[in-house]
């Protein structure tokens, strides 16, 4: 995708360091492998609140350890028996004017064609009500679900929670993946 990568430990979790990133993306259940997340969740929204991107890729719970999870600037509560297991469960745009879902690509059905064994794992079951979720599914004979994909304007930046599977899909080669991942990367800087 052309970015410049680099991986971040406890360390270099600073205020002063994170300034150099446009996008800081966590690993799949890494809050619920490293507790240094949870313990700098306030370095990380004063990057978010200063124009940053971060985006969390899924959670498995809401703890590590014995410890509740402390991540996002607003309550998000997730639930692992949450999922979609249907590769091909039919996406329905919520929010169609979302910047998630238009720039740089506009994000479409053909998006979600091609993905693998399925959709979306360990969805947002609880958000505070500043979260948007711009998009919505679900497996046959199941109520729909809109924890997939959850967005927060918070200061100049955004904050992302994305259950989206992209471990898989990103591996996978596909298309619509590497797009939706590159408009989550490019959400813009707000007004404030």
């Amino acid at each position: 995708m052309g970015y410049e990568v680099t991986f971040l430990d406890n360390a270099d979790i600073t205020d002063e360091n994170l300034k150099k990133f446009d996008a800081i993306i966590t690993g799949v259940r890494a809050y619920n492998l490293y507790e240094f997340l949870s313990d700098k969740n306030d370095v990380l929204m004063r990057y978010v609140k200063n124009g940053g991107n971060v985006i969390v890729q899924y959670m498995k719970s809401n703890q590590v350890g014995d410890k509740n999870i402390t991540v996002g600037p607003y309550p998000i509560r997730v639930d692992s028996r949450t999922r979609v297991t249907e590769e091909d469960a039919k996406v329905d745009f919520l929010l169609p004017d979302n910047p998630a879902l238009n720039y740089p690509n506009k994000i479409s059905e053909n998006d979600f064609e091609g993905w693998v064994q399925e959709r979306s794992t360990y969805q947002a079951v609880q958000l505070d009500p500043h979260y948007e979720t711009p998009i919505g599914m679900h497996d046959t004979d199941e109520a729909e679900s809109n924890g997939s994909l959850a967005i927060v304007k918070y200061g100049k930046g955004n904050f992302v929670y994305a259950s989206l599977v992209f471990f898989r899909e990103l591996p996978a080669g596909v298309p619509g993946a590497y797009r939706l991942m590159a408009n989550l990367i490019a959400l813009p800087k707000n007004k404030e």
